[in-house]
């Protein structure tokens, strides 16, 4: 099997053509996002953070810029600074050096005369790198150079008992392919990490499991705080949630039946094949932005309750079985699953289909999250700002 995609110089492939405006910092992000509503073709994004961080925290921060910029679907990125914050302009730049070999243009405001030289600079360089890209033509790739974020949100019953479920055999069959599949949010294993524990391909991705879990209830912990204070979410409450446990063991369906093969801390590039971890939050925009930052080319998200996430550079796929959620939120949601609810006998059938649906998405159909420009995203923190 095979999609329509662009190979990129470090030899990976993209689902997506975009040019990236990076600010490196919130000092930044208004001029980058003043030079993205110039340039058609370039997309950004609002960076809260790049100073007045702790150096565990900044990397975090480091990791999602380099990785976003990494990332297949971006043929470019231009990278405007302030100049004097934590996250300087050549520590990012170096990042991005290591992952990829990409077009790269670097402006700092504080050596342009400002905002308006810096967006007159950069959005030159941001139109000649648009003209670039619109020459790259789609090829004929392998569907097993696909890595295939999965997240979910807004979550209700039919989210554990459908949604989820149907995600995790898609799973199975992409990594059947040859391809990866990427099971995300730490905080949603708790209470189920023996199971996903079990499936560890060695005991390292074992002990891996454990330690991520017992790593993030620790952390909350350390300011007094418990994460089942604050899951399952007055939504997820609303929609049939009990225990933190039911929303876990609804969540890790997603990952299939596979073995697990290895666990990847946030935002860092992913290499393994077959089902894989990323430690990322529950938060929705955070993880997902931590697995773009991975690689992921695209997101299959499920929803019960309903939500718009999208994100800069990755299509994001959102399927409900909740048909009261589908026909309040069709604007949003792509898929409507609900008669899984009564004819679960057809679970194959709508894998199948799924596994279309991603095929059909890198192949370059827009999703609603794509169409609406729906793009906001976060990035998760180590601790409160200096």
């Amino acid at each position: 099997m095979e999609f329509l995609g662009y190979r990129r110089p470090d030899g990976k492939a993209g689902v997506r053509n975009k040019v990236l405006i990076l600010p490196a910092s919130i000092c930044a992000s208004d001029t980058a996002g003043i030079v993205a509503q110039q340039v058609e073709g370039t997309v950004t994004f609002h960076n809260q953070n790049g100073c007045s961080q702790v150096p565990s925290d900044m990397q975090l921060t480091m990791d999602v810029m380099a990785g976003m910029a990494a990332n297949p679907n971006v043929y470019g990125t231009v990278v405007i600074s302030l100049g004097c914050e934590t996250c300087q302009m050549d520590l990012v730049t170096e990042e991005i050096r290591k992952r990829t070999n990409k077009p790269l243009e670097r402006f700092v405001i504080q050596e342009n005369h400002g905002t308006i030289t810096t967006v007159e600079k950069a959005s030159r360089a941001a139109r000649a790198m648009v003209a670039e890209a619109s020459m790259q033509q789609r090829i004929p790739i392998p569907v097993s150079e696909l890595v295939v974020a999965t997240e979910c949100g807004g979550s209700d019953q039919t989210s554990g008992l459908v949604s989820n479920p149907l995600i995790g055999e898609m799973c199975d069959r992409l990594v059947d392919l040859g391809a990866t599949a990427v099971l995300s949010e730490t905080t949603e294993f708790i209470g189920a990490e023996h199971i996903l524990a079990r499936r560890a391909r060695t005991p390292v991705v074992k002990d891996r499991i454990y330690d991520i879990v017992h790593r993030y209830e620790n952390a909350l912990k350390l300011v007094g705080e418990d994460v089942r204070e604050g899951n399952p979410s007055p939504g997820n409450m609303a929609g049939g949630l009990t225990t933190l446990e039911e929303k876990s063991l609804g969540c890790i369906h997603k990952g299939g039946h596979r073995p697990i093969e290895e666990v990847y801390d946030y935002a860092k590039p992913m290499s393994r094949k077959g089902l894989v971890i990323m430690d990322t939050p529950g938060n929705d925009p955070s993880s997902v932005a931590g697995m773009a930052a991975g690689g992921a080319q695209l997101v299959v998200f499920s929803t019960g309750r309903g939500t718009p996430t999208g994100n800069p550079i990755v299509p994001v796929i959102k399927i409900t079985a909740n048909q009261d959620t589908y026909h309040c939120m069709e604007d949003n949601i792509d898929c409507d699953v609900s008669v899984l609810l009564t004819q679960p006998e057809r679970m194959g059938e709508f894998a199948e289909r799924l596994l279309r649906t991603v095929v059909e998405t890198a192949d370059g159909k827009r999703t609603k999250s794509e169409i609406l420009g729906l793009e906001e995203m976060a990035i998760a923190r180590v601790c409160n700002y200096v």
